[in-house]
């Protein structure tokens, strides 16, 4: 057993990092598959974490897990940002939590190297600590592309933050077009928004904050629904392909029957200073510009010695273990999980699969800990549920097609039953109760972004009195 020095407190009940007593199980991510692996150890390791034998860590940037299937809804005001996500430390309180980002996982030696949140990049401040079992659940991060002015002037949507910035900023844009009744070219540059790929984040993203921008036009008197341009753009020719072509071909009739573009084929060719270039010639400003075109495994996988495939992801088996390496688990968007359902090669990397592969993987870690044998990860696709604003949906269950008002019910309904803890859920439930006797809020709060603004703004006045 590996020696093991952790740079955080015990938790509750355990052995001390160090002592040599506890197994140290090691869990790298705090998204769906890290969380709910680590909640599953701690409902099947209850006896051995009361009783010190086993440690259970997560190491994360981040203190909490979003609930990204609800970000869209969190975007367009129906819900609170905050109850989108579950706290670490709540939900894990058996476990210990490390914010910080893993730089290297040196697998031949059981160790981590680990850089605390806050801390610098230049390497001072990074920590090594050994562990006996890993679990690799980074997830992935934006698939971006060298495109000239993307990184400047483009925004992702796969966190809290980046969609309650998302939602200020379309407000934002809505009174910058509104302070300017007489400038043609700001109020068009501010009333357009462009969407770059058609999966479940771009379109839901893009119909959920058209539909709140549509519902706040009644308070702009200067501006016109008509006048936004909302547009969608697609590499591929086809949109949401999860739900099949023929409810894909019906939910883009249906968003294009709301007046959204819906561009097919089609590419993100330059986005310099906001100036927008597609691959069909089309060329125009747009103050809002999302990027939601895939996403890739996460960079630490390269900064490790695990084996990968020709797309970065870890070589897993139907256990949910590393190809090949002992002691080492994986699952979600990082891995090429076998699909033994038949459907595919691989299983697909959302958030249906990531779920129950964690409680598979909390499970089989748990059979190795207690010498018992491991069973294989296999899952039948139920089908994929999409939120295209309020009352408007799609869904294809079980080769059940619906659309409109049930469909997006069911989207309610399931996610709602997947949200961690009963506090969250209840929440929500609040939110949406509470959505039926009051309008959403219309108010930017873009200032968020830069709170020191006003205070530098007062500084400086005042150091220029004194020199005066």
């Amino acid at each position: 057993m590996s020696s093991t020095s952790v740079p955080t407190d015990p938790p509750p009940g355990a052995s001390a990092p160090g002592g040599g007593s506890a197994k140290q199980i090691v869990i790298v991510g705090g998204g769906y598959v890290g969380m709910y692996t680590a909640l599953r150890l701690q409902k099947k390791l209850r006896r051995e974490m009361r009783r010190g034998e086993v440690a259970v860590t997560v190491v994360d940037p981040q203190s909490y897990m979003t609930y990204q299937p609800f970000l869209p809804e969190a975007a367009a005001g129906n819900l609170e940002p905050r109850h989108v996500v579950a706290p670490l430390r709540k939900v894990l309180g058996r476990c210990r939590i490390v914010n910080g980002f893993v730089t290297r996982i040196d697998h031949a030696t059981k160790r981590l190297t680990v850089r605390p949140a806050g801390a610098g990049t230049d390497g001072a401040a990074e920590r090594e600590f050994g562990y006996d079992m890993l679990v690799v659940a980074a997830g992935s991060i934006s698939r971006t592309l060298p495109i000239p002015g993307l990184a400047e002037c483009g925004i992702g949507f796969k966190t809290v933050e980046e969609a309650i910035f998302l939602r200020n900023h379309v407000l934002h844009q809505l009174d910058i077009a509104a302070a300017n009744p007489g400038d043609e070219r700001i109020r068009r540059r501010a009333l357009t928004f462009v969407f770059v790929g058609a999966g479940f984040a771009g379109v839901e993203a893009m119909a959920e904050l058209e539909d709140m921008a549509r519902d706040a036009c009644r308070w702009y008197p200067t501006i016109d629904a008509r006048e936004m341009r909302w547009m969608m753009v697609e590499a591929t020719d086809r949109i949401l392909p999860e739900v099949g072509p023929e409810m894909g071909r019906w939910t883009a009739a249906a968003l294009r029957g709301r007046g959204i573009e819906v561009k097919l084929k089609t590419l993100l060719k330059s986005a310099e200073k906001r100036h927008i270039v597609l691959s069909d010639g089309d060329e125009f400003e747009a103050g809002t510009l999302v990027w939601t075109a895939g996403v890739k495994p996460h960079p630490v996988l390269q900064a490790s010695d695990l084996p990968l495939d020709e797309k970065g992801r870890l070589k897993a088996t139907a256990e949910l273990t590393v190809e090949g390496v002992e002691d080492a688990y994986t699952a979600g968007d990082n891995a090429a999980v076998p699909d033994l359902s038949g459907k595919g090669e691989f299983t697909a990397p959302n958030a249906q699969h990531a779920v129950r592969q964690a409680r598979r993987l909390g499970d089989n870690i748990a059979a190795d800990v207690r010498g018992k044998p491991r069973r294989p990860y296999k899952h039948a696709y139920v089908g994929s549920v999409a939120s295209l604003g309020l009352h408007k949906g799609v869904a294809n269950v079980y080769g059940l097609q619906l659309r409109g008002l049930p469909a997006w019910f069911m989207h309610r309904t399931y996610h709602l039953s997947r949200m961690p803890t009963v506090n969250r859920k209840f929440r929500i439930t609040m939110d949406w109760t509470l959505a039926f006797f009051f309008r959403r809020e219309i108010v930017s709060l873009a200032e968020l972004e830069r709170p020191r603004e006003e205070f530098e703004l007062a500084a400086g006045r005042a150091t220029e009195n004194v020199t005066a």
